[in-house]
């Protein structure tokens, strides 16, 4: 690889056999300087390629993340949608606390793009800012709800992982969007969602789940919160049991959330009937 008449093709198939070196447990090391390089490439794929492999053999403190972070930078500068996509992605793996201010206004920014692919792995971004430093982006409220109610589901899908930190952390600035979560979740049980995100006839089970999630730490020891809470959990129990795995998944999270929040002596005894189905 260190030869001097490599080719970038060369070079290309030299870094993917470097990560089935890795995945096979020896040490690619040798070949990550190289990857590095490649990411400057003005190629598509060979930038996906020196993206793929930091990605997968770099972490958060490494030495080269100096070297990388002037080309992420530039990316996310960049007008094709695909770099920006793969430095978001990057950022996603490889961000770390003294990296998160050179990269935090351009992740914002794509908050803004006119591709959801961008905005959805934008605010995935931004969710793993907050994992690593929640005073970063202590200020992007107004921009998260917008991501919620994004036209494009994946955006809102996104943002409620950032939401459900975010209700862990201080529930009761998010109180007044216990509405929203509830149409939210009345809109997927009623299979008004592309049926792409159905699985096993059951409509988008994962948002299903992080929405139940969402809405037991906003209505826990909140009876007003809870009270608009009462009948979706009612109708989401209902529906959830079909007789399929993820169907049980989404009753057992159901029963977690009603246990969780302020009580309804009808919801704990629905939820007492479809514990017993467990049990027999």
């Amino acid at each position: 690889m260190a030869a001097p008449d490599v080719t970038p093709k060369k070079m290309k198939e030299y870094l993917i056999r470097m990560l089935y070196v890795e995945m096979l447990g020896h040490d690619g090391s040798f070949g990550h300087i190289h990857a590095v390089k490649m990411v400057h490439s003005k190629k598509m794929i060979e930038k996906r390629v020196g993206y793929l492999s930091v990605s997968l053999c770099l972490h958060a403190n490494h030495s080269f993340m100096l070297l990388l972070i002037n080309s992420i930078q530039q990316d996310l500068r960049s007008d094709n949608f695909l770099e920006v996509a793969m430095a978001l992605i990057t950022v996603c793996k490889l961000v770390n606390s003294e990296t998160v201010p050179a990269l935090l206004p351009l992740v914002v920014k794509q908050l803004e793009h006119k591709e959801g692919l961008v905005k959805k792995k934008a605010v995935m971004a931004l969710h793993r800012f907050h994992q690593i430093d929640q005073s970063s982006v202590s200020s992007l409220g107004p921009q998260f709800r917008r991501a919620l109610c994004d036209s494009n589901i994946s955006v809102m899908a996104a943002s409620l992982c950032v939401f459900q930190d975010l209700c862990a952390v201080k529930p009761s600035a998010y109180k007044d969007l216990v509405a929203d979560f509830v149409s939210i979740l009345k809109q997927v049980i009623e299979h008004r969602l592309p049926r792409d995100y159905d699985y096993h006839r059951m409509p988008a089970p994962w948002i299903q789940l992080k929405l139940l999630q969402v809405l037991a730490l906003l209505g826990a020891n909140d009876k007003q919160a809870s009270e608009g809470m009462y009948e979706i959990l009612h109708e989401v129990l209902k529906r959830a049991d079909i007789g399929i795995n993820v169907g049980y998944a989404i009753v057992y999270e159901c029963v977690r959330s009603i246990t969780t929040i302020y009580p309804n002596q009808k919801l704990i005894e629905d939820a007492a009937t479809h514990i017993s189905r467990f049990l027999t």
